[in-house]
């Protein structure tokens, strides 16, 4: 029973990744501000390089792995950012290689806050092997392989300071058909749109409390919302915790190991007991580090 159990979540699980692609998930989204909108790019004031590792379900077979790696900078003494990112996202017998570069200009609406206008370019490769697969499909896919790489471009808003940020975006948005060669095939992209708010409050001068706020809205799927406390302790700790619609409650900790170095760690607990049963959660590891490029400047920690 725990094999058929298996079988049909996963080939649930696959059948919407294969008709409505969606765009990678992160429980640390507030530290990894470039995957979902390019408005971000250079808000960390320097050269700014971030990795990120997701095993969602660990223990099921055929589960979510994500990596990304990103790197973006603002251009000495011009209103502009620059910023570049990775993405490896498997499922199953799918999996999507994305490479995507940023671009962001910069205007000062005050003596610390920004509007950031953002544009994206990206290519992604989608590969589906359902030949490999190991549990029963619908036998019309597993002569449906597919290997396909398909340009794509983005926009984005963002209004922060140091203090607080809105942002408003589509990584995506041009809708692709992968496979277009067979008029049968519901492989195909489409347009994702991101919603993000964050703010610090001092509750006193080693406490500071930071709620964040992510809705994701895709065709084909239900508005999707991430909710998250984050309690930032002597500028050191963070110690978080999330809700995520129709998926999990989340823990967040992360270490400000130094001014420039920031380490951190989520875990995902399944809300949908069967789904429960069947792994033994979600991990999310992620790393930033802010090169210092002016030795004359004093470097702090970033809230974002």
């Amino acid at each position: 029973m725990q094999k058929i159990f298996i079988s049909t979540v996963l080939f649930v699980m696959l059948s919407f990744t294969v008709k409505g692609q969606q765009q990678a998930m992160f429980t640390q989204y507030m530290f990894n501000g470039l995957a979902l909108n390019p408005a971000y790019a250079g808000i960390h004031d320097g050269l700014s390089a971030s990795m990120l590792w997701r095993e969602q379900w660990v223990g099921f077979e055929g589960a979510p792995s994500t990596q990304t790696f990103s790197i973006h900078s603002p251009i000495r003494y011009k209103p502009i950012s620059l910023g570049a990112m990775l993405i490896r996202d498997k499922i199953g017998v799918t999996e999507q290689f994305g490479a995507y570069f940023s671009y962001a200009y910069r205007i000062m609406t005050g003596n610390k806050s920004r509007i950031s206008f953002g544009l994206q370019g990206s290519l992604s490769n989608y590969n589906s092997h359902y030949v490999d697969a190991t549990f029963g499909l619908d036998p019309s896919l597993l002569n449906s392989d597919v290997n396909e790489t398909k340009p794509n471009i983005g926009a984005g808003i963002m209004f922060h300071s140091d203090k607080y940020y809105f942002g408003l975006s589509a990584p995506q948005v041009l809708n692709h058909r992968f496979d277009s060669s067979n008029p049968d095939s519901d492989s195909y992209m489409v347009r994702h749109y991101f919603a993000t708010a964050g703010v610090v409050f001092d509750l006193n001068r080693d406490v500071k409390i930071k709620p964040n706020l992510l809705i994701k809205a895709v065709r084909g799927a239900p508005v999707e919302l991430d909710l998250n406390v984050n309690v930032l302790l002597q500028e050191f700790l963070w110690v978080g915790i999330s809700y995520r619609s129709f998926d999990s409650f989340d823990a967040i900790v992360q270490f400000q190991l130094t001014p420039l170095l920031q380490l951190g760690y989520a875990f995902d607990f399944a809300t949908t007991t069967e789904i429960r049963r069947v792994n033994s959660g979600s991990h999310e590891i992620m790393v930033n580090y802010r090169f210092k490029l002016n030795k004359d400047r004093t470097v702090t920690p970033r809230y974002f």
